[in-house]
């Protein structure tokens, strides 16, 4: 398949620009994969959804305030995005600037901070933090990574609607979206309803908002994330399984760390770097189903779902949605794939 061939339409008005009032007041499209019937509900009936025999994966990755504005020492302005923590003070990042920084060159930051180019690391910059830890520093000085089509500044109420509410480990320049309709009730309750949940970690690098640039899908370079699905995890899919029960990946994020450690064909803990790319003709090893939001013209993440729920099915849900004026991307509505 093509790149073009994951085109679709979308106006404007339903890129979901700020947050419903509450977490869980999004609209749900469901999906019978093996028919492709859709059926319209809302999120708050995601219970009804699900039975005591079902996983719910999360991914538990922690958001940081990687937007950092500063000025070289000869006045320009600089933009700075962290993709990746290297270490305490090391770091590879994206740099806008009116000219390129050198080596070498020093970048003044808020609060008397500053950072100085290590030298190129492929189209990014590596940095380095010489006076205090990037984590503190973020959390001192940085702002929320808005996704490009989020055409607003970041706000206070950023700092905790685009994080999801169990976040845990720091790393991520991107929320993994579905699970920010989880609040803590609907939590309890699907606790209360005997349905398991464990967790595993992949950090959403910006690379998750760029379109395929090649037409010819296998000429594409899929961007590396880190991932870690614990033992715990393992054990738990594999009781699910035994039991008859359905693994439910709580966003494409998930799914990509659950199948990244199972290449081997049986899931296995594991960590590391991961370039999984997904795409029409995958054989999914270790989901059954997955919540998902709505993704991007020609992303690697549609051509996920594509590959899950077929590449027809799709096709017609997201116009579907687009005719039903569902509310798109990060901060929109939501699609059960069962």
């Amino acid at each position: 398949m093509k790149k073009s061939d994951f085109n679709y339409q979308l106006p404007d008005a339903l890129i979901a620009q700020k947050p419903l009032a509450a977490r869980d007041g999004s609209r749900l499209l469901c999906m019978d994969k093996n028919t492709g019937q859709l059926t319209d509900r809302q999120f708050t009936d995601f219970i009804q959804l699900i039975n005591e025999r079902d996983l719910l994966v999360f991914n538990d990755t922690k958001v940081i305030p990687a937007r950092l504005y500063g000025k070289k020492q000869s006045g320009g302005k600089v933009e700075i995005l962290i993709e990746r923590l290297l270490s305490d003070h090391h770091a590879i990042a994206h740099v806008r600037a009116s000219k390129s920084p050198k080596p070498g060159t020093l970048i003044d930051l808020d609060a008397g901070h500053q950072c100085r180019v290590l030298g190129r690391a492929d189209d990014l910059f590596e940095l380095e933090f010489t006076d205090t830890p990037i984590l503190p520093l973020l959390e001192a000085i940085g702002h929320i990574p808005l996704p490009p089509y989020i055409t607003r500044a970041d706000d206070e109420s950023d700092l905790t609607r685009y994080q999801t509410v169990f976040a845990k480990a720091a790393g991520a320049v991107a929320a993994p979206t579905a699970g920010l309709h989880f609040d803590e009730p609907l939590l309890e309750k699907i606790k209360a309803k005997g349905v398991s949940s464990a967790f595993v970690t992949l950090h959403v690098g910006s690379g998750t908002f760029l379109p395929v640039r090649v037409e010819d899908l296998a000429e594409h370079k899929m961007h590396k994330e880190y991932f870690a699905v614990p033992a715990a995890t393992v054990a738990a899919v594999q009781k699910t399984r035994a039991n008859g029960g359905r693994v439910i990946a709580i966003g494409t994020t998930a799914v990509r760390a659950l199948e990244s450690a199972s290449k081997s064909g049986t899931l296995s803990p594991g960590f590391g770097d991961t370039d999984l790319f997904i795409t029409p003709g995958y054989t999914f090893k270790s989901v059954d189903a997955m919540l998902t939001n709505f993704h991007l013209p020609e992303s690697t993440l549609l051509m996920l779902v594509s590959a899950f729920a077929g590449y027809d099915a799709i096709k017609h849900a997201y116009q579907h949605a687009v005719d039903h004026s569902y509310r798109f991307f990060s901060y929109g509505d939501a699609m059960f794939l069962g």
